[in-house]
């Protein structure tokens, strides 16, 4: 019996009986997360339902030297929740309670399966709302918003997951249960839990801070010949010191894309469009409203359209929302990249980007939260054309050189997962990245906790920080790879 096996029936006597998923028609429902270019069936799936039962499961997996790797609902873009075919896949989709909603003190206590909106609309009919908004928020759980440090369209004026999470209740690789809190003396190590893609652990419950609901709040879209023009429109916006709560931009494939998926209705014959929405006291926003309009008119926009009701709000942004999606419709294939690049650099990636597409004949829609310079390029393709994936995978990481080049980042709401990992050395040296597997190893001293994902070579814990000369022994027993 393997070692697999023998721990797959001591989870069965300490899980519900179907919170034990060893079916292989089953597992395959869970080979991969929303970046399905990479797949690997897990060993084992569970599901448990409890903290008690998650750190049972993590005790388990550490006692037989199993890895294991948390999931939420599957919806990641970097291959962050991509399971080991040797370890324990932990499901968290049935932790999905509302544990607590505390209006006065502007808190709600969670567990990692709830999903994102599903806070807002806990707490909408009392004025309050749970701000990061990522495009899919509502499928995506709290727990992996955590994990990836998730941001969204209104990241730009109210920051990330982490500007929102008060504490966590999180099982650590030992399988022992902590709390981690903003309030903590010592080290922020809830500010490192966050965002650690499930490197230090399992969050079983999460404390998110809730934001009252603005006064007002008014959304414009400007529609431009082309994306240069947008691009201007956004510089000259920040500059006049306006920062609305979004800022978000489509190039002439993304918007065909949705289009073609939701029938977005956007003016017809646009190269880029524009999604601005302000927030806050009316007559801050009425006043904010008149500077963004006439930027976009001196910009060159050639239509504007300003929502009118909640309805016409949600016409707008249904298109931006639905966009990762949307390109289904227009290629068998893509891959989706984020990247950072600082505001005044976009037109010169978008440039690079451009001549990408024209070099290796592979398309790329670009959709973008322009305010923070955050893009997301769609790389797209066909598998059953020959080559043509290697190419799209060529551009993919050219892209990031491009960001990187520019005084960017390699990722900035999506993770690095398994899919960025052999990019790190591109923006860290050794010793950055021998530093940070000091912090990991400080949690995780097995190295169980989602191994290869994050580093692009996994270091045993205890190793001296270094070029490594020879080959790694993860690699040589074909547990890791090397680039």
């Amino acid at each position: 019996m393997s070692v697999l096996e023998r721990l797959t029936e001591r989870l069965t006597a300490v899980l519900p009986p179907d919170a034990v998923v060893t079916d292989p028609v089953r597992l395959r429902t869970y080979e991969c997360d929303g970046l399905t270019v990479h797949r690997a069936v897990p060993g084992v799936v569970v599901l448990p339902e409890t903290t008690e039962q998650v750190a049972a499961v993590v005790r388990l997996c550490r006692e037989h030297g199993v890895p294991f790797v948390a999931r939420g609902s599957g919806t990641g873009l970097s291959g962050g929740a991509l399971p080991r075919t040797d370890g324990v896949l932990v499901v968290t989709s049935r932790m999905r309670r509302i544990v607590e909603i505390d209006v006065p003190d502007r808190r709600a206590v969670v567990e990692p399966g709830v999903t994102n909106l599903a806070i807002t609309e806990a707490v909408r009919d009392q004025g309050y709302y749970y701000a990061p908004d990522p495009s899919s928020q509502q499928v995506c759980s709290i727990g992996g918003n955590v994990a990836e440090n998730s941001g969204g369209a209104h990241c730009l004026k109210y920051g990330f997951t982490v500007n929102h999470v008060l504490a966590a209740e999180i099982v650590t690789p030992d399988g022992d249960v902590v709390e981690l809190s903003a309030g903590d003396p010592g080290y922020d190590l809830l500010g490192a839990f966050v965002g650690s893609e499930g490197t230090l652990g399992i969050a079983t419950k999460i404390t998110v801070r809730l934001s009252r609901a603005p006064e007002a709040v008014t959304t414009l879209l400007a529609a431009f010949t082309g994306i240069e023009a947008g691009g201007h429109a956004v510089s000259a916006i920040i500059a006049a010191g306006v920062v609305p709560a979004a800022i978000e931009m489509m190039d002439a494939l993304a918007i065909e894309a949705a289009e073609a998926a939701v029938h977005c209705g956007y003016p017809a014959g646009a190269g880029a469009v524009l999604v601005v929405e302000l927030d806050g006291p009316r007559a801050e926003v009425e006043h904010q409203f008149a500077a963004v309009e006439r930027i976009c008119r001196d910009s060159g926009a050639f239509e504007i359209r300003t929502a009118a009701s909640g309805e016409e709000r949600a016409a707008i942004w249904k298109g931006r929302k639905s966009a990762f999606a949307a390109v289904g419709r227009i290629s068998p294939a893509y891959i989706v990249q984020d990247g950072v690049v600082p505001r005044t650099a976009l037109p010169r990636v978008l440039a690079g980007i451009d001549r990408l597409q024209e070099e290796y004949g592979i398309r790329v829609a670009n959709v973008f939260h322009a305010g923070d310079g955050n893009l997301h390029p769609l790389v797209l393709f066909d598998d059953a054309v020959p080559g043509e994936r290697e190419r799209a995978e060529t551009v993919s990481g050219r892209i990031l050189d491009l960001c990187v080049e520019h005084g960017g980042s390699i990722t900035g709401e999506h993770g690095v997962g398994v899919d960025k990992s052999r990019y790190m050395p591109r923006m860290f040296t050794e010793d950055d990245l021998g530093t940070m597997q000091l912090l990991r190893c400080a949690f995780d001293p097995e190295g169980l906790a989602n191994p290869g994902k994050v580093f692009p070579t996994p270091r045993l814990c205890g190793e001296a920080p270094g070029v490594r000369t020879g080959v790694h022994p993860l690699v040589e027993a074909g547990l890791a790879e090397q680039f």
